[in-house]
């Protein structure tokens, strides 16, 4: 069964239903297929744009459709729910677009923002390398200033649509500062020097591309610089804040999914004369599955909630990410359980569903490091 939702407007009851309609008329049906044969599905990121989907949270005057991140969330989930690989795009290419869309020169944002947001261009966040994952500030990609513009030399690695995104936002090091030594750039996915390493043969996730970047002294222009010089990591973490939110939001999305997956099989699978579902032990596993999704989603809202507000939410966007892709690994894992042997073919999405949960406890900051953060807020305001 659907999600039950609390919107706050008559028109994003119309956005999530438009998102579910998308998501189970058009994507459900080519899910299975496109992940088995590791198909990366660059229409679907078109049709998600033209809807308005890719520009959902960010200003009207730039052509996105200025929903909070309450309601951005909850149709995020839904696409999530019928297909996780386009829900982690969306995800990701909402995340791209911030840097730009917060600390950018109007003249910045009127030039590229409008067909970021509109979603001809798709973005990917180049952030993460093979030794500086966990810890950005360690960095060893480097822009060097010539001149009136920059050269930027090194590897970026797991980064999503790696090779098939039109922009990616890079962050890399421009002086020896730690904290004060990284800045923030636009990157054309076209530029010269860079290129495009084989694609990662992963576990899930397979119809999203996951790939390392080589930037072989890629020449940018002055204007490719967002915010000053030495600002990049603020920007970075503030753009994670957020991300975590989408990815929390696609954790409750697969979970559910799952869930209704595992449902619907209990409710036909008989033993001993009646569904399991009837059967206590099966049933009160079920229910310890719901709660954990309505959990998730809860916290997730919450988060997005005091976003919306203005309200600081770091730490709440910490925890949202920790309980709901812990909850998603958990009720993928459970539902496979509940299907029993069918439940370890590919008859069935929740196999799937159960590896694509893995790599939401590491992605975006793994659930060690919100810990930290989570752990970090707490001193900070004395217990």
């Amino acid at each position: 069964m659907p999600a039950e939702r609390n919107l706050p407007t008559p028109e994003a009851e119309e956005i999530v239903a438009l998102a579910r309609s998308v998501a189970q008329e058009q994507l459900a049906p080519r899910v299975a297929a496109a992940e088995e044969d590791a198909d990366f599905p660059r229409d679907v990121f078109r049709t998600l744009g033209e809807l308005g989907f890719l520009g959902m949270p960010y200003p009207e005057e730039f052509g996105g459709a200025g929903q909070p991140y309450e309601v951005y969330l909850q149709a995020l989930e839904e696409i999530a729910a019928a297909w996780a690989s386009v829900g982690v795009g969306m995800s990701v290419h909402v995340m791209s677009c911030y840097p730009l869309a917060t600390w950018g020169t109007a003249e910045q944002r009127e030039k590229w923002l409008p067909e970021m947001i509109a979603g001809g261009l798709l973005g990917g966040y180049c952030l993460s390398e093979a030794d500086a994952g966990s810890d950005p500030a360690a960095m060893r990609t480097r822009a060097v200033r010539e001149g009136d513009a920059f050269r930027v030399t090194g590897a970026k690695a797991w980064v999503t649509h790696g090779g098939e995104a039109d922009f990616y936002t890079l962050f890399a090091r421009t002086s020896e500062d730690r904290s004060r030594g990284v800045s923030c750039f636009l990157v054309p996915g076209d530029a010269p020097g860079l290129s495009t390493q084989a694609p990662e043969r992963k576990m899930g996730l397979t119809g999203s591309t996951t790939a390392t970047l080589d930037y072989d002294s890629v020449p940018l222009a002055a204007d490719r610089l967002i915010g000053d010089e030495g600002q990049g990591l603020q920007i970075a973490l503030q753009a994670l804040d957020s991300g975590r939110l989408g990815i929390a939001a696609v954790a409750t999305g697969l979970a559910q999914g799952s869930l209704d997956a595992a449902v619907a099989y209990a409710k036909e699978r008989e033993t001993f004369g009646r569904p399991i579902i009837d059967h206590q032990g099966l049933g009160f596993l079920l229910a310890d599955m719901a709660a954990a999704v309505d959990s998730a989603r809860a916290v997730t809202l919450e988060a997005a909630r005091r976003r919306d507000r203005g309200l600081p939410f770091a730490r709440q966007a910490s925890i949202a990410k920790l309980v709901a892709t812990d909850a998603a690994m958990k009720v993928t894992t459970d539902a496979v359980q509940v299907l029993g042997g069918a439940g370890y073919t590919k008859e069935f999405p929740v196999e799937r569903h159960m590896r694509e949960a893995k790599v939401m406890q590491i992605f975006e900051g793994t659930n060690q490091i919100q810990r930290l953060v989570i752990a970090r807020h707490l001193a900070r305001q004395g217990g």
